[in-house]
């Protein structure tokens, strides 16, 4: 990606942005009992975006914390606490940090390395950047949205629940969804 890229984006703002999280979601859909796909997205998370004067030098750190899982169900949430799925206690906090950012086809590739239970593997996620603007209280804002799926395996969380005729009540394969809002620091 060349600079005459980065300008294409209209009202490119290089700095330091904190996700803001009261305007982002993240959020995962996996498929339940095979017929259907249940929901859920995380209450607490922040992180630092990076935009360097050149997109493809910037960096994202994030941190999700795993026990503010939320699928609309307390007693699926409490289950997906435990040793069982995510182990919450004893990891606390996942972690993403990126590891670059490229051309993909017609967008973006976000890489880097996501951590859930101990477990550190790359993820890439198809990036868009939304735009940059000013806000209502006189500061800037930028959007981004972001998606991938992963293998929840591949991470620990492998519980094995299969059905009897066939298949598994929580599949493997977990959609990730984020819609990031970021504040840009003042300098």
């Amino acid at each position: 990606m060349t600079a005459a890229t980065t300008t294409q984006i209209p009202g490119y703002v290089a700095g330091t942005w904190d996700i803001d999280p009261v305007h982002s979601d993240v959020s995962f859909t996996v498929r339940h009992m095979m017929v259907s796909k249940v929901r859920g997205r995380f209450a607490t998370f922040g992180g630092v975006i990076v935009t360097a004067p050149e997109l493809t030098d910037s960096s994202v750190t994030t941190t999700v914390d795993a026990s503010s899982i939320d699928t609309g169900n307390g007693q699926r949430d409490g289950h997906l606490r435990t040793a069982d799925f995510f182990e919450a206690e004893r990891y606390p906090t996942w972690e993403f940090r990126s590891t670059a950012i490229r051309p993909d086809d017609d967008g973006l590739a976000l890489d880097g390395e996501l951590t859930i239970k101990g477990v550190t593997r790359p993820v890439t996620f198809a990036l868009e950047v939304n735009g940059f603007g000013p806000d209502a209280y006189g500061g800037t804002r930028a959007g981004f949205s972001a998606s991938t799926a992963i293998n929840r395996s591949d991470f620990g969380v492998d519980i094995a629940m299969p059905l009897d005729g066939g298949g598994v009540v929580v599949s493997d394969k977990v959609q990730v969804a984020l819609e990031i809002e970021g504040v840009l620091r003042a300098s």
